[in-house]
């Protein structure tokens, strides 16, 4: 395996989950002294310049991750130049992003690491904490594993 220097993770609308795993990332990557460029995007358009969910923002917030600042945009083909690996929240973001014509080599299911195949469900109809805080957990889990895989 190559070198990875780059990670970008995607959900459908780049509010709960990919902006979740992109404030996790950042912040066990500073923690394990790993230089990374890592970042988020959705497969659709629906929420481009709006920030993360609110309950997204709480559970990260809770653990002392900010990721108030972040904003959704929709992921380009243009990003299979710039990331190493595009890593999907759920198996039909991974086929969504295969469709789009992303390089299948650097497409990734984040089930693939430490979950035992399970996808991210999308929290965006939760209306409490509860199901953002297994969320917070599955990705924290998967991102820990990925960063061991990495060294």
């Amino acid at each position: 395996m190559s070198k990875i220097e780059s990670i970008l993770f995607v959900c459908l609308g780049n509010i709960c989950r990919s902006p979740l795993a992109e404030g996790i990332a950042r912040d066990l990557a500073q923690k394990r002294g790993l230089e990374l460029k890592i970042d988020s995007a959705g497969t659709s358009g629906w929420h481009i310049d709006e920030p993360p969910c609110a309950n997204s923002i709480a559970i990260a917030r809770k653990y002392g991750i900010d990721i108030s600042s972040l904003r959704g945009r929709k992921v380009s083909v243009y990003s299979d130049d710039i990331f190493d690996w595009i890593v999907a929240m759920d198996k039909q973001n991974y086929h969504d992003l295969l469709k789009m014509g992303f390089d299948e080599s650097k497409v990734k299911f984040i089930g693939d690491f430490g979950l035992e195949g399970q996808e991210i469900p999308d929290p965006y109809y939760y209306k409490n904490l509860e199901g953002f805080e297994k969320i917070f957990a599955m990705l924290k889990t998967a991102i820990a594993e990925m960063y061991k895989q990495l060294s």
